[in-house]
C-alpha cells in the first residue's frame, strides 16, 4: 500500500533518519514507538506529505486516503455545531443534500422533466453513498467519544482544546481513509473513550499507524511494532508485549556480537601495535589495519528500559491517617459533583482515582490540596506535607533557570551531583543539566516538574495526570520511582498500565460519592466486570461497536421445559433438562479450552517464523504469514468470546441446580 524505501531526514546536522525503509500493507495496525525526539511525529508528517525527505523514496498505492490526526488540530476553532463539523467528513453527501434541496426549490414554481431528472440521479447518488445515515453515524460516533446528545448542537468553539481533538478524530474516523495515522490519541481522552476507541481501530476496514505512550492502548490495538530507533524503522511482528519480549533477544544477541567484535578490535590492534614496526611482519600488520578500516561496526545496545534507584527523604513522618473529608459537597451552578461525601486516607495509600471525564477527577484533587471552595470538612493528619503535580503547574517553572536551578528551588539540601543523578533518571544527561526551562519541550518540561514533587521532600503527593506527554521509557522511570516511594499519593490518570503498577486502592466518583475499592487496578476491572454481569452497573461507554457478546441468558422455572412443583422447586424432570443443558456448556467450555490450546501453539510458531530475517525479506512469505497470523488471532478472540459466555451461562445453571 505505502513502500518506504531508503528513507533520510536530516534535523540541521543530526539525521533523524538514515536510509530507513517501512512497508505499510492493507489493514496492518501499526504501533510506531520509540523515545521522545527520535522523529515518530516527523515520520508520520513525511509520510502525509507536509515534509519532504532528504532522499529515499515513499511510494503510494493510487488510491491510498490518509487522515491524519495531530496535535496541531488542537487550534481549529469555528462557530459551527461539533456535529456539523464531525459531518464536513461527508463532503459528496453534504453536497447532493445541498443540491437536492435546491432542486426542490426550483420544482415548487417550475416542474419539469428536466428536474425530475435531475433530482433523481442525486438522490439515487446519495442513497448509494448511504446518504440517508449519515447524521447518525456521526452522532454515534460523537457519543461513542463521550459528548451528550445536548453537546451535539453546540458550537465548536465552546469546549476546550481536548474535547475539539475528539471532534477533529470523530470526523476523519468518518472519513475512514485506507490509512489513519493517530499522533498520541489518547492525550485528552478519558477512559470509557479510550477503550471506545479501541474497539474502533480494532475493527478498523484499513491500515493504521498509532503513536502513543499508553502501553496498554497500543497492546490492544496493533499488531505490528515499528520502533524508531538509532535512525532506523525496526520491524517486530506483533503487539507491544511481543516487541519486549523480542527485543530482549535481539537485544541479547547484538550485544554478544558488540562484545565479541570489540575483543577482536583490540586484539587486532595490539597486533598491529606490536609488529607494525618489525620489516618481517610489517605487510601483516598493515594488512590489519586495513581489515579494521573494512569492518563494519556493530552498535551497542542501548537501553530503553532504564533501571532507577530513588532514594526518598521526608522532612518528617506523618501520622497514620493521612486525610479526611468529611461530607464534602461540590457543585457548579446545577452540576453537582459530590453530595455529603466522606472518604479517609491512611499513611501508605497508594490511590489511583479513575472515571470519565466530566464527574470531577481533578476537582477532588484540588479540595484534596485546599485550594477548591467546597462544603464539608477537609481535614490534613498530623505532620502531613504534600507535593500537587498539574498540567498547568509547568507555567510556574521560571523559564531562565536552567533544569540544575529548579531542581535546586525544590531541595537546596541536594547537592549537585545528586541533582544531577534525579535528572539523569529523567533522562537528561551531560550539559543538558544546563538547558534553559524555556528552550524545553512539553515532555521534557513535565519531567522536570515531576522530579521538583518527587525532590520535595513530602510525605503525600498529589499528581493530576502525570503520565501525558512522556513517553514509554519516562513512564517506566516514574513507575519505578512511585514504587519505591514510601509515602501516600493519590493519582489521577486514563493510563491503565500505569495505573496498574501503581496503586494499591482505586476510588472512583459514583451517585456523586467518592467511592473506594480496596485493591488493584486489575482487581477493580474483574469486580466492575462481575457488577456489569449482575446488572448493578451499566456498561459504560455504550458500546458502538458491538464487540460485546450477548449476555448469557439467566435461567428460570418458566424457561425450561417441564413443570416446577407446587411449593417452587423444581421437578425432577425439569432438573434432568437443567443438567443436560449444563452438561452441554461443560463440554463446550472444555472444546473451546482445547482449540484455543492448538491455535496458541501456532501462534507461537508463527511469531517465531515473523521474526525470522528469511521471512520478513521476503514480501509474499511475510504477507502470507501476516494473514495466517491475523486468521489465527481472530479465531482465538471469537473461541475465547465464546468460552466465556459458555462460561458465565453454566455457572448460571449450576447456582439453579444448587
Amino acid at each position: 500500500m505505502i513502500s518506504i524505501t531508503n528513507l533520510s531526514y536530516y534535523l540541521g546536522s543530526r539525521a533523524l533518519y538514515d536510509n530507513a525503509s517501512l512497508h505499510i500493507k492493507p489493514n496492518q495496525k501499526i504501533g510506531l514507538i520509540g523515545l521522545n525526539g527520535t522523529g515518530k511525529s516527523t515520520l508520520l508528517r513525511i509520510i502525509n506529505g507536509e515534509y519532504q525527505p532528504d532522499g529515499g523514496i515513499i511510494s503510494k498505492a493510487g488510491d491510498v486516503t490518509i487522515g491524519f490526526l495531530n496535535q496541531d488540530l488542537l487550534s481549529y476553532q469555528t462557530d459551527e455545531s461539533i456535529l456539523a463539523v464531525a459531518m464536513q467528513a461527508f463532503a459528496r453527501q453534504n453536497e447532493l443534500q445541498v443540491k437536492i434541496e435546491e432542486l426542490l426549490q426550483k420544482m415548487e414554481t417550475n416542474y419539469t422533466d428536466d428536474l425530475v431528472d435531475k433530482l433523481g440521479k442525486a438522490q439515487e447518488e446519495f442513497d448509494a453513498l448511504d446518504g440517508y445515515t449519515i447524521q447518525s453515524k456521526a452522532e454515534e460516533i460523537l457519543e461513542g467519544l463521550g459528548f451528550s446528545t445536548d453537546d451535539l448542537n453546540k458550537p465548536l468553539r465552546l469546549f476546550s482544546g481536548g474535547w475539539r481533538m475528539r471532534v477533529m478524530l470523530a470526523k476523519l474516523l468518518l472519513q475512514k481513509p485506507s490509512l489513519l495515522m493517530l499522533d498520541e490519541p489518547t492525550n485528552h481522552l478519558d477512559l470509557p473513550s479510550i477503550q471506545w476507541v479501541e474497539k474502533y481501530v480494532q475493527n478498523y476496514e484499513g491500515s493504521v499507524i498509532v503513536v502513543s505512550h499508553d502501553r496498554e492502548f497500543v497492546d490492544n490495538v496493533v499488531d505490528t511494532i515499528v520502533e524508531v530507533s538509532g535512525s532506523k524503522l525496526n520491524y517486530y511482528a506483533g503487539d507491544y508485549s511481543y516487541y519486549m519480549e523480542e527485543k530482549t533477544q535481539r537485544n541479547e544477541i547484538q550485544k554478544g556480537a558488540f562484545e565479541n567484535q570489540q575483543a577482536k578490535i583490540r586484539q587486532t590492534e595490539r597486533f598491529i601495535e606490536r609488529f607494525k614496526a618489525k620489516a618481517s611482519k610489517a605487510k601483516q600488520a598493515q594488512s590489519r589495519v586495513k581489515q579494521l578500516e573494512r569492518m563494519e561496526l556493530v552498535d551497542d545496545v542501548i537501553d530503553s528500559n532504564a533501571r532507577v534507584n530513588f532514594k526518598f527523604n521526608f522532612s518528617q513522618q506523618p501520622g497514620r491517617h493521612i486525610l479526611h473529608l468529611d461530607d464534602i459537597s461540590k457543585a457548579y451552578g446545577e452540576k453537582r459533583i459530590l453530595t455529603h461525601s466522606t472518604v479517609r486516607l491512611e499513611r501508605g495509600d497508594k490511590v489511583a482515582l479513575i472515571g470519565a471525564n466530566g464527574r470531577g477527577k481533578s476537582t477532588v484533587l484540588r479540595i484534596i490540596s485546599g485550594s477548591e471552595p467546597m462544603d464539608g470538612e477537609r481535614l490534613l493528619g498530623y505532620n502531613v506535607s504534600f507535593s500537587f503535580y498539574a498540567q498547568h503547574q509547568l507555567e510556574s517553572l521560571r523559564l531562565e533557570d536552567s533544569m540544575l536551578d529548579e531542581l535546586k528551588s525544590a531541595n537546596p539540601s541536594k547537592s549537585d551531583g545528586e541533582l544531577r543523578g534525579v535528572l539523569g533518571c529523567f533522562l537528561f544527561s551531560g550539559d543538558d543539566v544546563f538547558k534553559k526551562i524555556k528552550v524545553l519541550s512539553g515532555g521534557e518540561k513535565s519531567r522536570v516538574a515531576l522530579a521538583k514533587v518527587l525532590l520535595s521532600q513530602a510525605n503525600f503527593l498529589l499528581l493530576d495526570e502525570p503520565t501525558n506527554h512522556l513517553d514509554m521509557q519516562s513512564v517506566n522511570i516514574l513507575i519505578q520511582a512511585l514504587q519505591q516511594y514510601e509515602g501516600t499519593y493519590v493519582v489521577v490518570s486514563h493510563d491503565r498500565y500505569f495505573v496498574s503498577q501503581i496503586a494499591n486502592k482505586i476510588w472512583y466518583i459514583e451517585d456523586e460519592q467518592i467511592k473506594e475499592y480496596p485493591g488493584t487496578y486489575d482487581e477493580y476491572e474483574w469486580w466492575q466486570e462481575e457488577r456489569k454481569a449482575q446488572g448493578i452497573i451499566t456498561k459504560q461507554p455504550v458500546d458502538n461497536s458491538k464487540m460485546q457478546p450477548a449476555p448469557a441468558p439467566v435461567p428460570n422455572g418458566n424457561a425450561a421445559n417441564g413443570k416446577s412443583t407446587a411449593n417452587g422447586r423444581p421437578s425432577d424432570d425439569e432438573r434432568k433438562e437443567w443438567q443436560k443443558t449444563l452438561k452441554h456448556l461443560n463440554r463446550q467450555t472444555e472444546e473451546s479450552e482445547a482449540k484455543i490450546a492448538q491455535l496458541e501453539d501456532r501462534k507461537k510458531w508463527l511469531e517465531t517464523e515473523l521474526a525470522n530475517p528469511a521471512t520478513y525479506g521476503n514480501d509474499k512469505l511475510m504477507q502470507a504469514k501476516n494473514d495466517e497470523y491475523r486468521h489465527v488471532m481472530a479465531q482465538i478472540n471469537q473461541l475465547q468470546d465464546e468460552w466465556e459466555t459458555a462460561m458465565i451461562e453454566a455457572e448460571q445453571w449450576e447456582k439453579k441446580l444448587v
